[in-house]
């Protein structure tokens, strides 16, 4: 299969004949908007860390979240700038295969962190008693898990497992989606289901319960005759839904176009329908640090004095804009602005 790839490769991206040049254009300067804003917004958010010494438990997962993405624009958005600016991919087969591995391989990281993420966040607001604390070795074992995790699904195809390609305007490579084989349908069903599906099952699952424990801290505050926190509860239910509605905007179209591939083999797919969906997912890291930019204080104000050479000033309480308290009998009277376990703990 992978001589059947070289050959396929070979005769594809002898020229630029796929698409109107115009086109490529349109899309190389769209795709370098992109990369500039992802190294940018990664960059920044490694060197906040770094910086200000804020790596504790649950930080260590938003830096891993940042590495990733920055490696899907070094890997994925960089290239595909350049090969759209020529009109094919014109820089052999082993980089083609190298660009369609690096993509997948981070961007399941960064996706598989953001549920990982979710998973934590829903253990400190909803199972305090659990007996899971947030620990610095607990975030590196989770950590550990999901980058061997993503490694497995990344490597296969390298092996004979489906395999990687180029796609659609034939500019950019990824999993061979338009290879017709039991063997490749296994394995994107599989994706599918385990890197996706279930993923998104546990965000959505976690953050919903994250917000209806923090419906149920604030009746239970106000019911005692304390302040309760629904500006704060507001803000945090805007931050996890443009969390959710990013995350389907960017992943949502190549989840489809896989399940459509595998349930209807013989149909035909325009090369400028199947190349979308990936742009779409290299699109996403992008988002994930504007998104922790907005919903936390403490990272906002460390982000503007990196941005000001150390002349912003932090105006305001220095507790987290978003609450992640636990939920429990003798605790209903605390202050709502408590800290967990992190110095910046971002929704």
């Amino acid at each position: 299969m992978n001589q059947n790839f070289k050959l396929f490769y070979q005769i594809l991206t002898v020229a630029p004949t796929i698409f109107p040049r115009f086109g490529y254009s349109i899309i190389s300067f769209l795709m370098f908007i992109t990369t500039v804003l992802t190294v940018f917004n990664n960059g920044l958010v490694i060197v906040v860390m770094v910086r200000n010494c804020l790596l504790q438990p649950m930080n260590v997962l938003i830096l891993s979240l940042a590495v990733s993405d920055l490696m899907i624009g070094l890997c994925g958005s960089l290239v595909v700038t350049i090969t759209n600016y020529r009109g094919y991919f014109f820089i052999g087969h082993a980089a083609c295969v190298f660009q369609g591995f690096a993509v997948n391989y981070f961007g399941l990281v960064s996706l598989c962190t953001l549920t990982l993420l979710a998973y934590e966040r829903y253990h400190v607001v909803c199972k305090p008693r659990a007996g899971l604390k947030m620990s610095m070795k607990r975030s590196m074992m989770g950590l550990l898990f999901v980058w061997v995790f993503c490694l497995f699904w990344a490597i296969t195809p390298l092996f004979g497992w489906s395999g990687y390609g180029p796609e659609g305007v034939q500019t950019s490579c990824s999993l061979s989606w338009e290879e017709r084989s039991w063997s490749n349908y296994s394995y994107l069903i599989l994706y599918t289901l385990l890197c996706f599906l279930i993923p998104v099952a546990i965000i959505i699952y976690c953050y919903y319960k994250v917000l209806t424990q923090m419906n149920k801290l604030n009746r239970s505050v106000e019911l005692q005759g304390g302040r309760s926190s629904q500006e704060e509860n507001e803000h945090a239910i805007t931050m996890v839904l443009c969390m959710i509605v990013a995350f389907f905007i960017c992943w949502l179209p190549y989840t489809i176009l896989s399940v459509v591939v595998v349930a209807d083999p013989e149909l035909y797919i325009h090369p400028l329908v199947a190349t979308m969906p990936m742009y779409f997912a290299k699109t996403s890291p992008v988002y994930n640090p504007i998104i922790y930019f907005l919903s936390n204080k403490q990272f906002r104000d460390a982000t503007l004095e990196v941005l000001s050479f150390g002349k912003y000033i932090p105006h305001g309480p220095a507790s987290s804009n978003i609450v992640m308290q636990p939920l429990n009998n003798r605790e209903t009277r605390l202050p709502l602005t408590r800290n967990i376990h992190s110095r910046v703990l971002p929704l």
